[in-house]
């Protein structure tokens, strides 16, 4: 094979052969820097090889994570595939469209190679979705299945459909899809195809159609559960993401089997007064903290804060039943009505939960900060601790804010006063350390008894939650540190910083509130701080934090580390939450290897399997993050399906060509209105304004812009709302010519003045 530079011809840009030829044969880790000095490339043409490394990446050749680009293992054919099943390490299986089992055997399996940190509008593969594959023939499994990586997603219809099953008395009936996208769309079962759903159940149908121009049928495949059931709405989340929600029979006798830790081989924690602090409602409590002046007259102001951890990896073994499915879940996943666990609840809930006054396991750092707020070091314990006291956000902030209660006033002087002077003392480091200071509340949605609304809240952002935050912070660099200083491999919880591409649509959005967006030197959070710090009080505050928001990367778990920008840290890793994220149970068995803690440290098989375990997780977590956000829109849509013609006001939280997102302040729930709808202009879409624009009058609806809006329909088991617009929106100068900006703008407010008529006559 030639050398680079025999390819290179002078200074002239290599081909893509080249390059990807240079990818398969170098070692180790390569970027952008490493291609432009292997083939000599200096000034322009390094800007030419970065305009060429990015559009290879668009095009699946090439994968990037940070400034790593991977070797995409060569050029093999591309084969148009059905993803068909998902594998027990979470990896999508596929299998060719075009292939006659009958002639040429099974049809071979595919592993799907998904994108880690998907591109923005680039598209991720799901169960049942149709993929361009380019397979790399050069990579196999041990079981004989390739491993390809997905160019594209093609459109098709899916082999199984999710929906509810309406009965008929005379037999059969119909299926609603949940699907938003099938809104309005029904399936019919004939008489005898229901299987053994009843009205009501959660159903897998799979569709066909009798003729063309009759309705669609479909057979009854798998009955799932019965929606009319006390708290069951989740269970549709469940089913369509396939979120695993049962636990094999191996896995729970490995729970029930397993013994209560000893004080054998850990040192004795029990008489420090380590305290947990969660949610009232909380079941599981995997983290308690303590902390206390640093008696050392050289650290004078200074503070020991302890954070302990439950010893998840005493009991979960590698390779054990119990470890292959928390690996598969990746992580909890937490609903309204219900919590589908990475563990059996023996584990969670008794022997890992830290129960204040029992004797549990744990991992525990003790970290040494400076008065000034930084850590000046640490140190590492496999301990046996007892809790001294189970309190909630609220029941501590009480006691520090003067109204203690039984619990609190004996641990008020010893205990909780201690932890605020610490985390007033951390504080100084992070205000110094400038991370990203978004303001977007979170609701929380609180049922009755029977599952349904009750209202949705916003909590009140106390200190306790930031101490908490705070501590778990410093635990998980000091773990990611210590990691690093043993050279022993981890994932890290990486976090990318914004791409140039959605830096200059902020830079458009923000210009267009006369915001002037100036980065000089290296990205940093304070800089999107600085901008945010403008706007604080104003119209403009809560739009502003959320088209930041949007420029982000989304964080997630690689086995490179690339650091967390919006928490401008350098090296950081999930520590702190092993019994709900696999992620932590990885590092905890990192840090019993490293540090010699124990024999049930992280095995020599598991460290080369770290890269496909974090994309695993990383795919795990946005799954149920997506789960929990639908399952959140059809609890709200049922609670409103009974106020339709009802006004609200709202804002407008996406705003797309066909037409405006809305969110209502009262519940945080979501609805679309079409573009069409909107008065009797035509609008289009103004990306750089991030708003619907009138051609006519040249009235404009903008992202954060509040409105009033009043629902006309309502989807529950879609989780779908449709608003109709209510206000009028803002002219946006030198939009339309004047004479017809006034003759559709006369006509919207005829309309408009009519439909609040309307309005005035139903609310009386």
């Amino acid at each position: 094979m030639k050398s680079p530079r025999d390819m290179r011809g002078g200074d002239r840009l290599p081909t893509r052969e080249a390059v990807l030829a240079f990818l398969r044969e170098e070692k180790g880790k390569v970027g952008k820097r490493e291609i432009a000095r292997a083939f000599d490339l200096k000034g322009d043409a390094r800007v030419a090889l970065k305009r060429m490394l990015r559009e290879m990446e668009d095009e699946g050749l090439l994968d990037r994570r940070g400034k790593t680009l991977h070797k995409p293992g060569g050029l093999p054919p591309v084969v148009l595939c059905d993803v068909t099943a998902r594998d027990r390490d979470g990896d999508l299986v596929a299998k060719p469209v075009e292939w006659d089992e009958a002639e040429q055997g099974p049809a071979p399996r595919v592993i799907l190679r998904t994108p880690r940190r998907p591109r923005p509008g680039q598209p991720v593969p799901g169960l049942h979705d149709r993929v361009l594959v380019r397979i790399e023939d050069e990579a196999r499994d041990e079981g004989g299945a390739h491993q390809g990586r997905v160019i594209k997603v093609l459109e098709r219809a899916k082999l199984h459909v999710l929906g509810v099953f309406k009965a008929r008395r005379e037999g059969g009936g119909r299926v609603v899809p949940v699907d938003k996208k099938a809104l309005g769309r029904e399936f019919l079962i004939a008489p005898g195809d229901e299987g053994e759903a009843e009205d009501g159940d959660l159903v897998s149908i799979a569709p066909h159609r009798m003729s063309r121009a009759g309705p669609t049928m479909a057979k009854v495949k798998e009955r799932l559960g019965s929606l009319k059931s006390e708290k069951a709405i989740s269970l549709v989340a469940i089913h369509a993401h396939g979120i695993p929600d049962r636990f094999s029979s191996t896995t729970l006798a490995e729970a029930e089997a397993a013994r209560p830790a000893t004080l054998k081989d850990r040192e004795d924690f029990r008489s420090l007064p380590l305290v947990t602090i969660d949610p009232p409602d909380a079941k599981d409590h995997d983290d308690a903290v303590h902390a206390e002046e640093d008696p050392d007259p050289k650290n004078k102001g200074g503070f020991i804060v302890t954070v302990a951890i439950a010893d998840v990896a005493a009991y979960v073994h590698t390779g054990a039943h119990m470890d292959r499915e928390a690996k598969e879940r990746g992580n909890s996943v937490y609903f309204p009505d219900r919590v589908v666990p990475m563990l059996p609840e023996r584990i969670s809930n008794d022997l890992c939960s830290l129960r204040p006054k029992e004797e549990r396991p744990a991992l525990a750092v003790r970290m040494v900060l400076g008065a000034d707020g930084h850590k000046r070091g640490h140190t590492f314990h496999r301990v046996l601790m007892r809790s001294a006291a189970k309190l909630s956000y609220q029941q501590a902030q009480a006691a520090i804010d003067g109204r203690p209660d039984a619990v609190t006033e004996t641990l008020l002087d010893g205990v909780l006063r201690p932890l605020w002077d610490a985390y007033a003392c951390a504080g100084k480091a992070r205000s110094q350390r400038a991370p990203l200071a978004l303001d977007l509340p979170e609701r929380k949605i609180l049922l009755k008894p029977d599952g349904t609304v009750d209202r949705v809240v916003i909590p009140e952002r106390l200190d306790a939650h930031k101490l908490i935050e705070e501590f778990m912070i410093l635990a998980n660099v000091a773990a990611a540190e210590e990691l690093e200083k043993h050279r022993t491999p981890l994932l890290y919880r990486v976090h990318d910083e914004p791409s140039n591409e959605k830096m200059r649509t902020l830079g458009e959005v923000l210009a267009s509130i006369g915001i002037k967006m100036t980065l000089q030197g290296a990205l940093r959070p304070e800089f999107f701080n600085r901008i945010l710090a403008k706007v604080v009080e104003s119209e403009h505050a809560h739009f502003v934090n959320e088209i930041v928001l949007r420029s982000q990367a989304q964080a997630e778990y690689a086995h490179e580390n690339y650091g967390h920008f919006g928490l401008n840290l350098r090296r950081y890793a999930h520590f702190t939450s092993p019994i709900r994220r696999y992620a932590d149970l990885i590092v905890h068995r990192a840090l019993i290897r490293a540090l010699r803690l124990g024999n049930d440290g992280l095995a020599d098989a598991t460290i080369p399997e770290l890269p496909e375990i974090a994309a695993a997780i990383s795919a795990a977590e946005r799954r149920a993050m997506a789960a929990e956000r639908e399952t959140i829109d059809r609890l709200i849509a049922h609670h409103l399906a009974d106020r339709i013609g009802s006004t609200f006001d709202g804002r407008i939280s996406g705003v797309t060509r066909s037409g405006l997102f809305v969110k209502l302040l009262e519940t945080g729930a979501d609805g679309f209105i079409p573009a069409a709808t909107i008065g009797a202009d035509f609008y289009a879409h103004d990306e750089s304004l991030q708003a619907l624009v009138g051609r006519a009058t040249g009235e404009s609806y903008r992202l954060g812009d509040i409105v009033e809006v009043k629902l006309v329909e309502a989807a529950p088991v879609a989780g779908a709302l449709r608003f109709e617009m209510l206000s009028e929106g803002r002219i946006v100068p030198g939009a339309g010519g004047k004479r017809s900006r006034r003759r559709a703008g006369g006509v919207a407010r005829a309309e408009r003045q009519e439909r609040a008529k309307v309005r005035k006559r139903t609310r009386r």
